[in-house]
Parts: structure tokens; sequence; C-alpha cells
């Protein structure tokens, strides 16, 4: 799966730089992520991110944006939980993944951009944690979780200068966090808000 991928950005990437007109252009991008997990009893966690993309323009309006980006995620529990009639309180589940994704964006101007596209992800960690009887407790949990992650990006852009900007992007999760779900479905949301310089 990993090797296909590749090919395909590989590809992508060459016939698109064969028909712009424009290089393209190379970059860092950083910031935060407010996620959550699908599910009655989970509320949002905030995390950050901070990756490399290259830009590579088809046409005067679209260009097609690969990027890798490491990704801080998860979610906090709503409520307390009790184990007989001792309270477990401040549940949080962090996941860490490697995320791939490829937007196409639409330049509505010269400074404003639409973008829409798929994300790959590949889970790097995963750790469970809590506060069982006034101690902190968190153990690794990623044996019982889907290491690969597909969703789809939703986003907007702005240039503040021709080097520097920002970008708001929702992705929405398509498969199974959990191996052995039941139940509740558990798949990941994710708003990410920051910046982006290109070189």
């Amino acid at each position: 799966m990993k090797k296909q991928l590749l090919s395909l950005c590989i590809i992508i990437g060459t016939m698109a730089f064969a028909q712009s007109t424009n290089g393209p252009k190379f970059g860092i991008k950083a910031g935060g992520n407010l996620s959550s997990i699908t599910g009655s009893d989970s509320k949002s966690k905030f995390g950050f991110y901070a990756g490399a993309f290259v830009n590579i323009p088809i046409s005067e309006a679209f260009s097609i944006q690969p990027e890798v980006v490491y990704s801080q995620q998860g979610a906090k529990a709503k409520d307390k939980y009790y184990f007989a009639v001792i309270a477990v309180t401040d549940i949080k589940q962090t996941l860490d993944y490697m995320n791939v994704p490829v937007m196409v964006q639409y330049n509505a101007t010269p400074k404003f951009y639409l973008e829409a596209g798929p994300e790959f992800g590949f889970l790097i960690s995963a750790k469970a944690k809590e506060n069982f009887i006034g101690t902190p407790l968190s153990r690794d949990n990623k044996s019982s979780l889907n290491t690969f992650n597909f969703g789809l990006g939703l986003g907007l852009g702005y240039k503040l200068m021709p080097k520097l900007g920002i970008n708001a992007r929702y992705i929405a999760g398509l498969t199974e966090i959990a191996k052995d779900g039941e139940g509740d479905s558990s798949k990941n949301t994710n708003f990410q808000l920051g910046i982006n310089y290109s070189f």
C-alpha cells in the first residue's frame, strides 16, 4: 500500500510539473489541531501538526499539493468512569499520525484559495492516559487500533505575503480507528489552523 501510494504521488507530480508553466514550490507548515473521535462519550482534544509540502501548479487556477505531516490527534472522554466504586478521571486518547494529504487547490483570487482531497494516515503511536486514585497512568494501546487511516479534507487558505500564508482545513475520517470496534463508530475528525511558508 505504501509503495503504491508513493508511486501514485510521483506520477501525479510528474504529470503536473510537465503541464505547468511555473515550477513547483516547496514549503513547510505548522499549526494546531482540534481533534476528536466520533462517538457519544468523547470531546475534542488540542494537539499540533508540522510538516512539509510541494505545491505544483497545473494551470493558472489549479494546483496539486501533496504533503507529509506529523499530526497529534485523539480525544478526551466527556465523563468520569468507575472501576467498582473508584472514579477514573482525565481519560485521554492520544494518536500520533504521519499523514499524507493530496490536496487539489483552486485559486479563486491571487491570494485566496479553496482546497479538497484525500488524506492517507499511518499511525505511529497511540497512548491512553487516565487518572486512577490520584495517580496518572499511561499505556500503549497501538496494537488494538488500525494503523491505516483514510479521510477527506476540505479547506481554504489566504496568502498574507508571497511566501507566507494561513490555512484552515477540516478532515473527516472514513475508516474505523479500532480493530474490533463494536457499538458506536470510532472515526477521526480533525480541524487544523496554521501557517505555511514557501521557499
